[in-house]
């Protein structure tokens, strides 16, 4: 067996899978990330235990273990550098941390990668060679796999694709720089440019959504946007168009096969995906017919474990 985990600032995600990758099962703890990494690590542990009793003979069954983590890392050492949503992890070894307590042998990636190896290997990504992933959350996480490989770069810092400038000197983003695509595209930062029209006064069927809940969701945007609301179809265009220009951009850098959309937005299905495709199509370049497949991922929630279960899977 093996055990891919999901560390995330709010809850650990846990699933136990077999030979195949084929999921047994899986559970999730709440992270506690401020009683500092120590404690965190013992969670996960115990997770894994209960999760390896409740589907084999414990953890005498399990072969390894993946675990996906957020922000800045030191892959080749398994070190979180930095994470915004674990506050008290600086510079934690967080492999070596897991594999003392469970006497097992842990692979450590970067949460939004594992995801990305998870669909490459069992979702969307299946049958090619060359893919490029995004997350559309509260920010834009992305993935690189080139020639059947994850991209890490010299620091271990590639495919931070959400932070691609698209619009010079534009919006302020998060990670400091203006006019990234995650400014305008991200779940978090659609719903954030509606708030901000309508509490300027910007006439709007939101308008009741901005009264009742004092903010306006992505989920809000393109229910309203379906409703053919013309502030909605705004934002909802331009955070489609964001997303075009970006699959531009990584197409010329990588030449993918497949483009693949994840995250809570992608609930809003063709009205968002036929719009990001039409951007797609409006501004690539006239030299050459592009052959490249913009799809949404198919794994849900279960990309980041069965990624860094799969990648446990493959360590000699």
């Amino acid at each position: 067996m093996y055990i891919g985990v999901d560390l995330g600032g709010t809850n650990i995600k846990v699933g136990v899978f077999d030979a195949e990758l084929n999921l047994l099962g899986k559970n999730s703890k709440t992270t506690q990330a401020d009683m500092g990494p120590k404690i965190v690590v013992e969670r996960i542990a115990e997770a894994v235990n209960e999760l390896a009793n409740q589907h084999g003979t414990g953890l005498e069954a399990v072969k390894a273990v993946g675990i996906g983590a957020p922000g800045p890392s030191d892959i080749s050492v398994g070190l979180i550098v930095a994470a915004p949503n674990l506050p008290l992890f600086r510079n934690v070894p967080l492999r070596d941390m897991l594999s003392k307590e469970l006497n097992k042998p842990v692979v450590f990636e970067n949460d939004a990668n594992a995801a990305c190896w998870g669909e490459f290997v069992c979702g969307a990504g299946k049958g090619v060679e060359d893919m490029v992933f995004f997350t559309l959350g509260t920010g834009i996480g992305g993935g690189v796999v080139s020639n059947g490989k994850l991209v890490h770069g010299f620091h271990d810092g590639a495919a931070e694709l959400g932070h691609i400038i698209i619009y010079p000197d534009g919006r302020v983003c998060g990670c400091g720089q203006r006019g990234c695509a995650e400014a305008y595209a991200s779940a978090s930062s659609t719903g954030r440019r509606a708030t901000e029209m309508i509490a300027v006064g910007r006439k709007s069927s939101l308008k009741a959504v901005f009264d009742e809940k004092g903010e306006v969701t992505s989920r809000d945007v393109f229910e309203h946007y379906a409703r053919r609301d013309e502030l909605a179809k705004e934002i909802a265009e331009d955070t489609a168009k964001a997303l075009g220009l970006l699959c531009i951009n990584v197409l010329h850098v990588t030449e993918p096969q497949r483009i693949v959309f994840s995250g809570g937005m992608i609930a809003a299905g063709d009205l968002l995906l036929s719009r990001i495709q039409y951007y797609f199509d409006k501004y690539i370049w006239t030299l050459k017919k592009e052959a490249v497949d913009i799809c949404f991922a198919t794994l849900g929630e279960d990309a980041g474990i069965r990624g860094a279960a799969a990648l446990a899977k493959e360590q000699p």
